[in-house]
């Protein structure tokens, strides 16, 4: 048992592998570590994905600034 809700039980042995069995509540994830990494890579590379057009309209708006400074009239004397 891990805690009051998640029990691991062995279901079969075969030379040097074993099989196990997992019941555990919906509400809490259970994944191989090779799925478990897949989707946590996934997760980074979406986030990431989400940040890069903000990080262009920061860009842009950065852009737009300096050709707004560089558009003002200048005022002669």
């Amino acid at each position: 048992m891990i805690g009051d809700d998640v029990e691991i039980i062995i279901v079969d042995v075969r030379g040097d592998k074993v099989r196990l069995g997992i019941t555990a509540p919906k509400c809490i994830p259970v994944h191989r570590r090779e799925i478990y990494d897949a989707i946590q890579r996934e997760k980074a590379e979406k986030k990431e994905l989400e940040k890069q057009p903000q990080a262009r309209k920061e860009e842009k708006t950065g852009q737009q600034q300096d050709q707004e400074t560089h558009q003002q009239p200048t005022e002669k004397p």
